[in-house]
């Protein structure tokens, strides 16, 4: 194998490492916002400043492998959808990290009702699925299952854009819900954009293996 082969190996194995951290970090905040743990939220809070350094380092092994081997063709695609699915990972824990400062922010727990109402469970359940998807979809090279990204992310949009409307109904003529709403509306926001996130890291994955760029048809 020669040397190239190998950094690029090896920058493989430390964008999945990134993967299973930031999915770590989305999986914690769910279990922070359904059970009320603020200590679990400042856990993925702190646990930020690791995303951001492994972030750093992905970029610099990028940077290395232009400087000292010149990739072209399909390595030159590697190397360019890698810095980008490192900016996509980056910016999902930004939004894991978001979702729990708006946890610790309310004094008392989410109402389940709300939870209910807002169908957080079954939001959270799709982006964590469409996660596991995109990393398998990353690690077997497989396009097809990229593809299917897109539709899966219907999903998180089609309840991120009922969830004004259903705050709205939870809120009633009940003022004392009103912040709690307006806080959970914008951890809605931001797990909706951890779906369009992961659909920029799929368009990146057919670009790197077909050549196609995919943004913005």
């Amino acid at each position: 194998m020669i040397h190239l082969d190998k950094e690029l190996e090896q920058l493989k194995k430390t964008t999945i490492n990134m993967w299973v951290l930031v999915e770590s970090q989305i999986e914690k905040a769910y279990q922070a916002l359904i059970n009320d743990d603020n200590d679990l939220a400042r856990e993925v809070i702190s646990n930020e400043k690791r995303v951001n350094s492994m972030e750093l380092k992905i970029d610099s092994d990028c940077e290395d492998i232009f400087a000292l081997y010149n990739p072209v063709a399909g390595d030159l695609r590697t190397v360019l959808a890698t810095l980008k699915i490192n900016n996509n990972l980056e910016r999902i824990g930004d939004l894991a990290e978001g979702i729990c400062k708006h946890i610790i922010s309310e004094s008392n727990a989410f109402d389940a009702e709300l939870l209910k109402a807002t169908e957080i469970h079954e939001m959270y359940e799709a982006a964590i699925g469409i996660m596991e998807d995109v990393l398998k979809a990353y690690i077997d090279e497989d396009t097809k299952l990229a593809r299917t990204i897109f539709k899966k992310d219907e999903i998180l949009n089609e309840i991120n854009m009922m969830a004004t409307q259903n705050i709205k109904e939870y809120i009633g003529s009940d003022l004392s819900k009103i912040e709690q709403g307006l806080n959970f509306l914008s951890i809605i926001r931001k797990l909706e954009r951890v779906g369009d996130q992961l659909t920029n890291i799929a368009e990146e994955i057919i670009f790197s293996h077909e050549a196609k760029v995919l943004k913005h048809l």
